[in-house]
């Protein structure tokens, strides 16, 4: 069920289709209301409307176009790493630092425990509040960030612990700056590292994912998607910018570049999709982030349970297999 305080919020950006579901929750709030001061009896009509707002959520999340799909990704109130750290982990240790530069604030990386599973976490950290986004740089990490989540997965590698990454960024930052610094090296190195790894290791796409910013702690034995994130080579934006020079093209770059969840599980880029609540993970947080704990725990149940040089080798070819055309261009041992 929709909450119905959120009638204030107004609609986040290109979240328009989501106008009549906001009426809806606006009458219904009222209508609680003044069933609360009067004393008057509109139990009925209530019911009726929350059915009636119940079916509208369904009918317009069951027809969400591609662009849509990004824009519910990009949500406002949808939970990022600091909420999963809060309310799906039983405890954390943040671990700081790349022992090269800095500690880049747009991943965070800490020994976590969630019931009885003990892992590293490393993730993308966008914040919710302006002074937030700008201290994490909108979730868009620097080399040191990436150097920073190579560093710990490697302890965690040294501890026998598991890795679970949380992915959620538009991209990695493309500044001069980064650049000097390494940032594609940086990234390569990651994507490289983390195929030999032997630990198990679980990434989930909870928002955005966007190009090598994600594939940078984005490399797992399973890869899942939340149901409304998307993941892809370029955001539509740039896309749109780089095909046709112009903006308005914006949906379409979206429907070409096969970016939901249920595309890349047809195309074998992802292994699970991952339910949200009705109306999005922004509706229902803490049912949403309850589904993704439930998903990394029976994880870990099954990793645990295979051959180290298996679990290795499964994860090379499982990668190497993405792409390849049956009959044409199999994969190469």
């Amino acid at each position: 069920m929709a909450d119905t305080k959120r009638k204030s919020e107004g609609t986040s950006p290109g979240m328009s289709f989501e106008r009549p579901i906001q009426e809806l929750e606006e009458k219904l709030s009222e209508l609680e209301s003044i069933s609360l001061r009067t004393n008057m009896d509109l139990a009925s009509e209530v019911e009726a409307l929350r059915r009636r707002l119940s079916e509208t959520i369904d009918t317009t999340y069951a027809g969400l176009s591609p662009w849509q799909r990004v824009c519910v990704a990009r949500h406002d109130k949808r939970p990022t790493a600091l909420d999963f750290i809060e309310k799906m982990l039983d405890e954390f240790v943040e671990l700081h630092g790349d022992k090269v530069f800095g500690d880049d604030k747009a991943i965070v990386t800490g020994l976590a425990r969630s019931g009885e599973h003990r892992f590293l976490l490393v993730a993308h950290r966008k914040g919710r509040t302006t002074k937030e986004r700008m201290a994490f740089n909108f979730g868009c990490a620097h080399p040191e960030g990436y150097r920073k989540a190579l560093r710990k997965m490697r302890l965690a590698e040294k501890m026998r612990l598991p890795i679970v990454c949380l992915i959620n960024t538009p991209g990695a930052y493309p500044g001069i700056g980064a650049e000097e610094r390494g940032q594609a090296a940086a990234i390569a190195e990651n994507i490289l590292t983390m195929f030999s790894i032997r630990v198990p290791i679980v990434a989930i796409v909870i928002g955005e994912g966007g190009s090598g910013g994600a594939l940078g702690i984005g490399v797992g034995d399973r890869v899942y998607m939340m149901e409304h994130a998307y993941y892809s080579v370029i955001s539509p934006e740039g896309c749109a910018a780089i095909l046709w020079k112009d903006g308005e093209k914006t949906p379409d770059a979206a429907e070409s570049l096969k970016l939901t969840a249920p595309d890349l599980l047809e195309l074998g880029i992802v292994d699970g999709v991952i339910p949200e609540p009705a109306g999005g993970a922004h509706r229902a947080p803490l049912v949403a982030m309850a589904q993704v704990r439930r998903q990394i725990l029976e994880a870990l149940d099954e990793l645990a349970r295979v051959p180290t040089d298996r679990l290795v080798e499964e994860r090379r070819v499982k990668f190497r297999r993405i792409g390849e055309i049956p009959g044409r261009f199999p994969v190469v041992s």
